[in-house]
């Protein structure tokens, strides 16, 4: 699997995206809204890194309380699938437990996502190729 991007919670991403460009990060497309996760959701490149704004719009967005506990800071990092049921059946089998079914993520051009939590290593997202 090799990494797509890290997903980074942000309290209101357009000022989030204005300190990335300050870094020199550039935008990769437009915002999407995520009416599922109930997000805003913006990439964004610099040197061949891509990360992920994502802001909750309303309180009940599935990234409202993870805002709440890590506050402005990175929160998974999310691996491209070479073999998307094989791979989940692996990080499953390595100690990973699915958080929710793969579902489809808009800012990613409808590709399949999951999520998963590691208890020695955090979340992790897996994308379908």
């Amino acid at each position: 699997m090799k990494i797509h991007h890290i997903g980074y919670l942000v309290k209101r991403i357009e000022k989030a995206a204005q300190a990335f460009a300050a870094l020199g990060y550039v935008q990769e497309g437009g915002m999407t809204c995520d009416e599922g996760r109930k997000a805003h959701i913006l990439f964004l490149q610099k040197d061949g890194y891509r990360i992920e704004l994502i802001s909750p719009f309303a309180p009940d967005s599935v990234v409202a309380g993870l805002l709440k506990t890590y506050k402005n800071a990175p929160y998974h990092i999310c691996y491209e699938a070479a073999d998307f049921a094989r791979d989940l059946e692996a990080l499953e089998q390595g100690g990973y437990v699915r958080m929710d079914e793969p579902a489809v993520a808009p800012a990613i051009g409808g590709r399949k996502v999951t999520f998963l939590m590691h208890p020695a290593m955090g979340m992790v997202e897996l994308l379908e190729p």
